[in-house]
């Protein structure tokens, strides 16, 4: 009888920790059409303070908040890596941000894990998370594309399962493809999943 009462007790709690990991919530996610909220002042790997205005030059600026200790943010840094290597040539700037402030997620190990990595994309640090608040981000990673007038074209995941061998609909890769041909994006909303941001 224990033994069953453990077993449900774990599937209860896994179930919990799932739910956490994919719907939580803090800020109101901005949405499709509204203007991008600008930023400034935040600090970079390489140790510059960076503001979305340095990105000027782009077509497209692909923001996504990642961090270290996330498994379904890990899993999706490649994907990252590629997609900029992909899409640089065409005008898009991947600009990654962490704004957890656990030791993990930390500056000094944010450049850590970007050397390891090799990370071909800006990777900036927000511990006061105003930023993430102000785009409405939930998890890690979560994807907000800003078209080339700096309006949010596409919010959501990157695609659809965190096993890239298994990914059926390439959401981000759609979006963007799109955008540079001057069409709407196809899906120009997807709920995104991983680990929850952990606001202070």
């Amino acid at each position: 009888m224990s033994r069953i009462m453990n077993v449900t007790l774990s599937s209860v709690l896994f179930a919990a920790g799932l739910s956490v990991m994919t719907s939580c919530t803090v800020a109101e996610e901005i949405k499709v059409g509204a203007k991008a909220p600008d930023w400034s002042g935040i600090i970079g790997i390489d140790d510059k303070e960076h503001a979305l205005a340095d990105y000027a030059k782009a077509k497209i600026v692909v923001l996504v908040f990642i961090c270290n200790h996330c498994p379904v943010a890990v899993a999706y840094e490649d994907r990252l890596v590629a997609l900029q290597r992909d899409y640089k040539d065409k005008g898009v700037q991947v600009v990654a941000v962490n704004v957890n402030n656990l030791p993990a997620d930390r500056l000094d190990q944010m450049k850590i894990r970007a050397k390891e990595k090799g990370f071909n994309f800006p990777y900036l640090y927000d511990p006061s998370q105003k930023i993430a608040r102000d785009y409405g981000a939930a998890v890690t990673p979560h994807v907000f594309v800003l078209a080339r007038d700096r309006k949010v074209a596409y919010v959501g995941a990157i695609d659809d399962n965190i096993k890239e061998k298994e990914v059926k609909q390439h959401y981000l890769r759609d979006a963007l493809d799109a955008l540079l041909a001057g069409k709407t994006p196809p899906v120009p909303h997807t709920k995104a999943f991983g680990c929850s941001i952990k606001y202070e």
